[in-house]
């Protein structure tokens, strides 16, 4: 049996390397180019762009016409309550803004930023629902599951899967 020089073993270990290295980008490779990992990737982009565009609709194009409206006098997320004055107590003014009460220090109860989310997310809930609608009225591929009472058991169940003499 012949015996390994030096060099011979550097290089042995240099092609083993190579060929691991070759086989884990070609291994990633097929991964990432798969259809699903590419429907994924695309799915969250778009939910992602869509996200913030029903975030700005609702933002910029619903709640100012709906402060002025309602008596808010200011932004809907710019309303606050101050549970504890800061260092430098306003007095019967109070604080102008919300930046300026938790700069001093005071302990504040930014109701107007959870409502604005709160707006926000019915927006985007209900715009993913009409997006499912209309999908669902174009492809007749049944995304929205619309369920009943059962008669017997009390239980939710699809529309389609009950008798029309069970259902209420």
């Amino acid at each position: 049996m012949p015996r390994l020089t030096d060099s011979d073993s550097e290089s042995a270990l240099l092609g083993e390397s190579r060929r691991r290295a070759k086989r884990f980008v070609h291994g990633f490779a097929d991964f990432a180019f798969q259809g699903n990992v590419l429907e994924i990737a695309f799915g969250l982009i778009l939910a992602s762009m869509f996200t913030a565009l029903v975030t700005s609709m609702v933002t910029d194009l619903l709640l100012p016409p709906l402060s002025v409206i309602l008596p808010l006098n200011k932004n809907l997320e710019e309303k606050f309550a101050v549970l504890r004055a800061g260092k430098h107590d306003p007095g019967e003014d109070g604080y102008n803004t919300l930046k300026q009460a938790q700069e001093d220090g005071a302990v504040v109860m930014a109701y107007g930023f959870f409502l604005n989310r709160l707006v926000n997310f019915m927006g985007v809930g209900f715009s993913l629902y009409g997006l499912a609608a209309l999908y669902q009225y174009f492809s007749k591929d049944p995304i929205i599951k619309h369920t009943v009472k059962c008669r017997y058991c009390r239980k939710r169940i699809n529309e389609k899967d009950g008798r029309e003499d069970q259902i209420n």
